[in-house]
């Protein structure tokens, strides 16, 4: 049974104040909170483990080593991948994204063609960008309706021989909007030979993600975003992928033979974690997979959906407030703007005051906002241990901001 209050309890930072008011903490899509599991793992790594990996023969070293791969083993699982070399390490999606577009070079030449989404994250454009500028390749976008929807026929028109990369998040940060990346991926593979990438960092904390069933060839995400520590991220990558591409960093670790006459690279997944990694935030990483895992997808779905449902019906109770995708399947998030009131931040300082913490402004997604014609938004977005109450609580705040600033 979900006890959302049993849940509340494992997160010591829910319990304090903001501006003397208690914390209503809905900035989950920039980054969760963290429960105590997590935290006591990451703490006693450093109190009890502290020591590299796979470097050393004493004991802590050892230790250390079993509990970060015990940790790729656990997400190996959560993402169902068929290996555990196939997980590899990173400091979050953006690293993971920049790794792939950079062991891609050599896969592309000029007026070859990369396939992206008007609803990507500045993380899964400027990669593309800069991968066009170093080989002469060409970006091309797949646009959105009014709803904030993908328009897949033009997906349709853009695959040919020409394209080498299809490169979509799974789940829209901005608006919330959930895209049929199982589609994507289908007509990608039945139209091209690309190599497809997927953006996780949004839907990794709230679906349950199966990297076989899905057929993609990377698969990339957060650990922060899903109670873990910053600076934890993964990629995922086939087995067969990984290992046709060079590395990304050169240093320790990724080398199986080095020399002044040459060098040859370690097997996977070594060959992508060059030098020393996060070692405790990746063991926590592991702890988080875990706290996710007891709670259970479908019931952590249900909920987030549930607190979704009445966060929007409720907003949209108030006169003169658009939600943005309104129409379309989403989750975890409600970005929304009060007409008449043109500064988003405005509204989310009025709501600081009140201890409800919200995002607002372009959500490093300023395409989307150039789309709707408007420099950024409210977004509320969800997690776990949010509650209805919180949200009668948020929408309490925006009617004082529109009174405020009306």
């Amino acid at each position: 049974m979900f006890d959302i209050q049993e849940i509340r309890s494992q997160f010591s930072i829910l319990n304090r104040e903001v501006n003397g008011k208690p914390l209503v903490y809905l900035d989950n899509a920039a980054t969760s909170q963290k429960p105590n599991s997590v935290l006591e793992v990451w703490n006693q790594y450093y109190t009890e483990l502290n020591a590299n990996v796979h470097r050393g023969i004493h004991t802590l070293s050892q230790l250390a080593t079993e509990e970060m791969e015990l940790s790729r083993r656990k997400i190996q699982n959560f993402i169902n991948a068929k290996h555990d070399f196939e997980v590899i390490f990173t400091k979050g999606t953006t690293e993971g994204i920049n790794l792939v577009s950079y062991i891609l070079t050599q896969k592309l030449k000029k007026d070859d063609e990369i396939i992206i989404s008007y609803l990507e994250h500045h993380s899964n454009i400027v990669p593309w960008q800069m991968l066009c500028e170093r080989t002469g390749a060409k970006l091309r976008v797949i646009p959105i309706d009014e709803n904030g929807v993908l328009q897949l026929d033009y997906l349709d028109q853009f695959l040919s021989e020409k394209t080498k990369v299809v490169s979509v998040n799974q789940v829209s940060n901005a608006l919330g909007v959930v895209n049929p990346i199982e589609e994507i991926i289908a007509k990608t593979r039945a139209n091209s030979d690309a190599y497809i990438v997927i953006d996780g960092a949004q839907s990794a904390p709230h679906f349950k993600i199966d990297v076989q069933a899905l057929d993609c060839d990377f698969f990339v995400f957060s650990g922060h975003k899903m109670y873990a520590p910053m600076g934890t991220g993964i990629l995922y990558g086939k087995q067969e992928v990984l290992e046709s591409l060079p590395p990304f960093h050169g240093g320790g670790e990724m080398i199986a033979v080095c020399s002044f006459d040459k060098t040859t690279y370690a097997g996977l997944p070594f060959k992508y974690e060059a030098g020393t990694p996060n070692v405790g935030g990746n063991i926590a990483l592991g702890a988080a997979v875990d706290f996710i895992s007891k709670i259970g997808h479908s019931t952590l779905q249900n909920h987030e959906n549930a607190l979704l449902a009445y966060a929007q019906s409720k907003l949209l109770e108030i006169e003169r407030l658009k939600v943005y995708a309104e129409k379309a399947n989403r989750t975890g998030v409600v970005s929304f703007n009060l007409k008449g009131i043109g500064i988003s931040s405005d509204v989310g300082m009025i709501l600081d005051k009140m201890g409800i913490a919200v995002r607002t402004g372009h959500h490093c997604t300023q395409p989307i906002m150039d789309f709707f014609n408007i420099a950024g938004t409210v977004r509320a977005s969800f997690a776990v241990y949010n509650t209805f109450e919180e949200i009668d609580l948020l929408v309490e705040g925006v009617k004082k901001a529109q009174r405020m600033l009306s």
